[in-house]
C-alpha cells in the first residue's frame, strides 16, 4: 500500500472515491483560487485506487508554521496518518486538525486516539447534522414534518410567494446580498464576499452550485446557495430579509430545496449542521436549529474533530492565539 499525490490528469478517478463536496476536485480547486496551498494524496494498492482525500494549509498570523485542514474526509489509517506526518514535515506543519466524515461510534475514536490524533479542543464543521432522505414520496415528507412547519409551507403558498432557481450571475448578487443582510442583522460571522464569489465562480460552471430565490410581489425575500455532489445536494448557506416575515417565505424555500433535490436524482439533502440532541432554546443558533428539524430530517452524530499534533509548544502557542483572537472578534460584533 502506497500514498502519493494525485496528478492532474486523475480528476475523475480522485472524485470517484470521495464523498462529500468538501473533498471533491472542484473544492480543491475553489479553495486553491482563495490561495491556500493544498495537497491531493491518493492510497493506492498495487496501481488501483482505494482511498483519496485532499487538505489545505493554512498559514497563521506571526506563525512562520502553517495549519493543516482536512475535513470530510476518511477514516484515518496507519498509511494516511503517515502520509500526513511526512506531509506535514515537509510543508512545515504544526497540526493537521482532521473532521472525518464518518458518524460516532465509540471503537473509532479510541481507533482515532491509538494512531497518535488528539481530542481538538475547536471544531470548525458541526459534530451534529441533520440528513433528509429524499428518496421518499413526497407525501411521506410532509406528513413527517413538524405540523407547524406544514402549516407554514401551505402559508406561503396561499400568500403567493413564488420560488425559483438560478445559476445567473444577478440571482447570485441578490443571495450574496441577503446573505450578508443577515450575517449583520444577527451578528454572526460569515465568509466573505470574495470567498462567495470563488465558490461560485468555481462550482456553478461544474454543475455544481445553484441559487434558489423566493420572492413575494416581486420583492427577493430569501435566498439560498445550494451545492450538489454525487447523490447529496447540500444547503451550506442562506439569507433573508427582515420585511414580510409573515409570508414564511424560508419555510417555502427549504420544502423547494427538498423538491429540487428529487427532481436532480438526489438522495440525501444535507443541511450541514445541527446543534446536538440536548440543544436548548437560548443557544444563538437554535433558531436555525429549529427550523430545520422541523422538516424531519435524521439527526446524525459524527466522530468528532482532532488533531494530529506535529509540534506541541506551537500547538499550544496558536490555539491561545486563536482564542485571543475569536475574543476580540466577538466583542467587535457585539
Amino acid at each position: 500500500m502506497i500514498v502519493r499525490e494525485v496528478e492532474e490528469g486523475e480528476k475523475a478517478l480522485y472524485n470517484s472515491h470521495v464523498y462529500h463536496i468538501i473533498q471533491s476536485w472542484e473544492w480543491g480547486e475553489f479553495r486553491k483560487s482563495t490561495g491556500l496551498d493544498l495537497v491531493r494524496l491518493g492510497q493506492f494498492s498495487g496501481n488501483t485506487m482505494v482511498n483519496a482525500y485532499q487538505l489545505t494549509l493554512h498559514p497563521v498570523p506571526i506563525f512562520p508554521q502553517v495549519v493543516g485542514y482536512l475535513p470530510k474526509g476518511p477514516m484515518p489509517e496507519a498509511e494516511s496518518t503517515k502520509a500526513l506526518i511526512e506531509i506535514g514535515r515537509e510543508k512545515n506543519v504544526a497540526f493537521i486538525k482532521i473532521e472525518p466524515n464518518v458518524f460516532a461510534q465509540e471503537d473509532l475514536k479510541q481507533k482515532i486516539l491509538a494512531l497518535g490524533y488528539s481530542p481538538s479542543k475547536k471544531s470548525l464543521f458541526t459534530r451534529y447534522n441533520f440528513l433528509l432522505d429524499l428518496t421518499r414520496p413526497d407525501q411521506n415528507l410532509l406528513s413527517a414534518m413538524h405540523p407547524k412547519t406544514r402549516y407554514n409551507i401551505g402559508v406561503a403558498q396561499k400568500k403567493g410567494v413564488e420560488v425559483y432557481e438560478s445559476i445567473k450571475d444577478a440571482d447570485f448578487e441578490i443571495y450574496l446580498k441577503l446573505y450578508f443582510d443577515t450575517t449583520h442583522r444577527q451578528k454572526y460571522f460569515g465568509h466573505t464576499p470574495q470567498y462567495h464569489r470563488l465558490v461560485w465562480k468555481t462550482l456553478m460552471p461544474a454543475g455544481m452550485a445553484r441559487v434558489l430565490i423566493a420572492k413575494y410581489q416581486g420583492k427577493p425575500l430569501v435566498a439560498w446557495m445550494l451545492f450538489n455532489f454525487k447523490e447529496t445536494l447540500y444547503y451550506p448557506y442562506g439569507g433573508s430579509s427582515n420585511e414580510n416575515r409573515e409570508v414564511m417565505a424560508s419555510n417555502l424555500v427549504a420544502w423547494e430545496a427538498i423538491r429540487l433535490g428529487k427532481k436532480m436524482g438526489m438522495r440525501v439533502f444535507d443541511m450541514w449542521g445541527a446543534l446536538g440532541p440536548d440543544a436548548k432554546d437560548s443557544d444563538p443558533w437554535y433558531g436555525f436549529h429549529r427550523f430545520k428539524a422541523g422538516y424531519g430530517p435524521t439527526h446524525v452524530e459524527y466522530i468528532g474533530t482532532y488533531d494530529l499534533i506535529l509540534s506541541q509548544a506551537l500547538y499550544k502557542s496558536m490555539n491561545f492565539a486563536d482564542r485571543l483572537r475569536w475574543t476580540f472578534l466577538r466583542a467587535t460584533r457585539r
